[in-house]
C-alpha cells in the first residue's frame, strides 16, 4: 500500500497520508514520502496551493510508537539536517540524529514549502500530527475533528516541533500541555489555532474552495507573503525556541531511559489512549 497518495486538482496539490488502519501513525516511511510529495508539488509550476489531508476517519494520531510497520531502526536518505544517521548508534547520541532528521527537521523543511499549504483536519490530530498541521499555513476543521498533545504523561515537554506558544496564546498552550485533554475543533478556533470550522460532510468542498481562492493569487506574490509571515514568527524567537526546547525535549527521554522501562516512560499507544480516555 502507498503510504502516501498525491493527485492534482486543477492547480491544488492533494497529498494524502494513507495508513487509515493505524490512524495515519507517521512510521518513516510515510515521512519520506510526504517529502517526496511536497517536493513534487513545489517544482510544478501548475500547482498553486498544496492541502495535506489524512485518509479514513482521523487526519492522525501522531509518531508512530507501535504499529507492526514502525521503522525507526531503518536508515533513510537524510535530507533535512547534516546530522549524521541514528542506525548503529546507541543511546541519546540515536534518538537526537533520528528526531533531529524526521521530526524538527522535517517540519521545518515543509513549513519553508514556497506555496500555500493548508491542512485539512478530521478526527484525531494528535502529537505529531499537531506538527504536520502546524506546518501548514492555514488550518480546516471539521466539527468532529480534536487536537491534543499528551506527550507530557511521558515527562516530555511537547512534541519535537514545539509551536505551542504560537499556535495559541501561551495560557492556553500551558492547560494543553499540563492536561494532555483533547482540544474540540470549536475551542481550536476560539484560540486561534484553526481557520475555520465546518461541518464534516462539508469539509473537502470548504476546504478546496478556499485553496480555489487563493490559487487566484499569483505565485510569487503567495511565496512572499508566506516569507514575510514566517519571519516575523522568527523574529518573535519561534525558530531559538524551538531548538531550546529540543534540547529540554531530549533531556526527557534521557532521563526516561535512566529511570524507567524506555525512553517514552514505558507509554505505548494503548496505555496513552486509556490515559485520555480516563480508563
Amino acid at each position: 500500500m502507498t503510504v502516501v497518495r498525491y493527485e492534482r486538482r486543477g492547480p491544488v496539490a492533494v497529498v494524502t497520508m494513507n495508513r487509515p488502519k493505524y490512524r495515519n501513525a507517521q512510521n518513516s516511511a510515510m515521512t519520506y514520502a510526504l517529502d517526496e510529495a511536497f517536493y513534487r508539488a513545489v517544482a510544478d509550476d501548475e500547482v498553486k496551493v498544496i492541502v495535506l489531508a489524512g485518509e479514513g476517519k482521523h487526519f492522525s494520531a501522531g509518531h508512530d510508537i507501535g504499529t507492526p510497520e514502525r521503522d525507526a531502526h531503518v536508515s533513510f536518505t537524510r535530507k533535512a539536517s547534516l546530522w549524521w544517521d541514528h542506525v548503529g548508534k546507541e543511546g541519546a547520541e540515536s534518538r537526537f540524529a533520528r528526531e533531529s532528521e524526521v521530526y524538527l527537521g522535517m517540519c521545518r523543511r515543509w513549513r519553508e514549502i514556497p506555496k500555500p499549504t493548508i491542512a485539512m483536519v478530521q478526527g484525531a490530530c494528535i502529537a505529531g500530527g499537531l506538527m504536520l498541521a502546524w506546518v501548514c499555513d492555514l488550518i480546516v476543521a471539521s466539527d468532529d475533528a480534536f487536537f491534543a498533545d499528551p506527550v507530557v504523561r511521558m515527562g516530555i515537554p511537547g512534541v519535537e516541533y514545539f509551536a505551542h506558544p504560537w499556535a495559541m496564546p501561551p495560557r492556553i498552550a500551558k492547560e494543553f500541555l499540563f492536561t494532555g485533554d483533547r482540544m474540540p475543533a470549536r475551542r481550536a478556533y476560539e484560540v486561534g489555532m484553526v481557520n475555520r470550522v465546518v461541518a464534516r460532510e462539508e469539509l473537502e468542498a470548504e476546504t478546496f474552495a478556499l485553496a480555489e481562492r487563493i490559487a487566484a493569487m499569483p505565485r510569487l506574490g503567495l511565496a512572499l507573503t508566506k516569507k514575510a509571515v514566517n519571519q516575523a514568527e522568527d523574529l518573535q524567537g519561534m525558530r531559538a525556541g524551538m531548538d531550546s526546547v529540543f534540547g529540554l525535549h531530549h533531556l526527557a527521554h534521557a532521563h526516561n531511559a535512566e529511570t524507567s522501562a524506555d525512553s517514552l516512560a514505558g507509554m505505548d499507544p494503548r496505555s496513552m489512549k486509556a490515559a485520555a480516555d480516563g480508563s
